[in-house]
């Protein structure tokens, strides 16, 4: 590919690595939104958990399951009656919001109840003791004491959309992975494909490496680092306890 070439497709390179930042944004909002509450639901309706309910956790873990176990490209087409009647028409970034979102929750759920269940009972103990409710436990002790590799988590899940975004363009959705299709594929255009591999590339390693340092400077602050971080988390839970 010449420069003139590359030039005549820059203005499309462009325009698909906003669309893939856009419908990945998107998605990852409303998988945190949606995978966060229920990650911490399936940790709490467990055996021994705050809430346990163990008909409510198999129920829910079952769904997760499913949920995860469906490959994204068939939960698409699974999803397009579905995502047409949320967007009014299945092609495009903001229909592809709408599978992508759905399928990132059961896998960000996962991913949260990994993380919360590393944090230290003693604390959850503490805070029992000193009269904090199930709500106070989760504000002020399993998010916080998580929140580090829940950092982690939500950069895994970013770069797992990214891949899924790119399979989203097989069906129209636009971004990279159209452009990769469309272009390096079925035009064999094979150097735009491989610069569309490139600029994925170089967009999941900084969004690791924002990720990773996040998640280590959290770390260094506070955290499981040591007693005094726990110190300061037992009296503000003390506090919260108190106004309640």
């Amino acid at each position: 590919m010449t420069w003139s070439e590359f030039s005549t497709r820059q203005p499309l390179l462009e325009q698909a690595c906003w669309d893939t930042l856009y419908m990945v944004g998107w998605s990852t909002l409303i998988a945190v939104v949606g995978g966060l509450p229920l990650g911490i639901l399936l940790v709490l309706t467990d055996r021994g958990g705050l809430l346990q309910n163990l008909v409510a956790n198999k129920v829910i873990g079952q769904v997760v399951n499913v949920a995860r176990s469906m490959p994204f490209i068939i939960l698409m087409v699974a999803l397009m009656g579905f995502t047409r009647s949320i967007t009014g028409t299945t092609i495009g970034r903001e229909a592809a919001i709408v599978p992508l979102a759905i399928g990132a929750i059961p896998f960000f759920a996962r991913l949260v109840e990994t993380a919360v269940r590393e944090v230290d009972g003693g604390l959850v103990e503490a805070v029992q003791s000193m009269g904090g409710n199930t709500w106070t436990i989760v504000r002020k002790v399993l998010v916080p004491e998580a929140l580090p590799s829940l950092i982690a988590s939500t950069t895994t899940t970013i770069v797992a959309l990214i891949g899924y975004s790119a399979m989203a363009g097989t069906v129209g959705a636009g971004g990279l992975g159209d452009i990769a299709i469309r272009y390096g594929y079925q035009r064999f255009e094979t150097q735009l494909m491989w610069i569309t591999v490139a600029i994925l590339a170089v967009v999941i390693s900084l969004i690791q490496f924002a990720g990773d340092f996040a998640a280590r400077s959290l770390h260094r602050r506070g955290g499981r680092s040591g007693p005094a971080p726990k110190l300061r988390l037992l009296k503000a839970a003390t506090a919260d306890t108190k106004t309640v």
